[in-house]
């Protein structure tokens, strides 16, 4: 009998221990928008405000926010990746002034994913030399691996300026 008990104590222990596990997890996973003091959300919107600005300062930001993974979609449809981003900014001549980064917000879900919603734009000279103002709004995904933050993801839009 102390034997069935014991079993039986066991066996509720473990399922006890389960359901508080498959609870904790489902509430890691909850998402909430980060509070304008949110130290990670700063640096994400840094990140993305240095990003912005690579057409203009060339500051080489790529290689650091975007994952060996990312895959991106551009204004036009097409997608590229890490590589394909870094090489462009490397070799992309000063034809972009005026970066500017407008309003970003960052939902997160649980601690390491992060969708960042924003838009930037720039003006840009043509190979003829005319001047136009091109703005995107965009979603980038974020990933936190390894204690790093990274950008998995990015989807860009053309929109106008208002």
């Amino acid at each position: 009998m102390a034997h069935h008990r014991s079993l039986n104590r066991a066996l509720l222990v473990a399922g006890l221990s389960i359901t508080v596990l498959i609870f904790s997890r489902a509430q890691a996973q909850e998402s909430h928008w980060a509070a304008a003091t949110d130290a990670t959300a700063k640096t994400l919107i840094d990140w993305e405000r240095q990003w912005a600005e690579s057409a203009c300062t060339h500051n080489g930001i790529e290689k650091k926010i975007l994952a060996e993974d990312f895959q991106g979609t551009a204004p036009d449809g097409s997608r590229y990746s890490k590589q394909q981003a870094v090489a462009h900014a490397l070799s992309a001549k000063p034809s972009e002034e005026a970066c500017t980064l407008y309003e970003v917000t960052v939902h997160f879900f649980g601690d390491s994913t992060a969708i960042l919603y924003g838009s930037e734009s720039a003006i840009h000279t043509e190979a003829d030399g005319r001047k136009h103002t091109v703005k995107l709004t965009w979603t980038d995904t974020w990933l936190k691996r390894n204690g790093n933050w990274q950008i998995v993801a990015a989807e860009d839009m053309p929109s106008e300026m208002k």
